[in-house]
């Protein structure tokens, strides 16, 4: 894989599609995250994607237990208990927007329509600018995965190696103060 210096898009050659590469932006005292991404799939079709467990599991780093209320509290579960925590959902408006807290984050999500598809906006919201490029890889690899999924296509290779694929390119686009803090240590890619 390679980037493309003019277009800072992702090339990939185990597929035919392009990847969209997050920025990084300051929101007042905080940092974050926007990823925008063009599918084609109608935005009713991106919200299931995004709220419904059985497309969750296909893309989100780990399974989400509670309701899509405002409100309403989140668990977040891992297969290794200290990565489990708390959340809370801060804005539900079908098919069009959620946010939630997602730990120490706030995770929003904007679905529009364009053309025959729709526009999905991912902004991740956070304190520390140096897990900038770590978090910036985990949401690119994550955003493949769910565009994958609604596609009906199957993942390319592990999110370990597709994190490892991306990940140095965004600690070289942001900088080392967006790199102090670097990966959570490796599971196993099968538990």
């Amino acid at each position: 894989m390679r980037w493309n210096d003019v277009s800072m898009q992702l090339i990939d050659p185990r597929q035919k599609e392009v990847n969209v590469k997050g920025e990084l932006e300051k929101a007042g005292e905080k940092w974050r995250l926007r990823f925008t991404r063009n599918l084609r799939h109608q935005p009713q079709e991106v919200w299931e994607a995004i709220t419904q467990p059985e497309h969750l599991k296909a893309w989100f780093p780990q399974e989400i237990v509670g309701k899509w209320e405002k409100g309403a509290s989140l668990e977040f579960k891992s297969s290794y208990a200290e990565a489990n925590f708390k959340g809370e959902v801060l804005a539900v408006d079908p098919p069009k927007l959620l946010e939630f807290r997602w730990g120490t984050d706030t995770i929003r999500f904007e679905i529009a329509p364009s053309g025959s598809g729709s526009t999905l906006t991912l902004l991740d919201t956070f304190d520390e600018m140096g897990k900038a490029a770590r978090d910036a890889a985990g949401w690119h690899v994550c955003l493949d995965a769910l565009e994958r999924h609604i596609d009906g296509k199957q993942s390319v290779g592990s999110p370990g190696e597709n994190w490892d694929e991306v990940h140095d390119d965004y600690v070289r686009t942001l900088g080392p103060e967006a790199s102090t803090i670097g990966p959570p240590e490796r599971r196993s890619e099968t538990a």
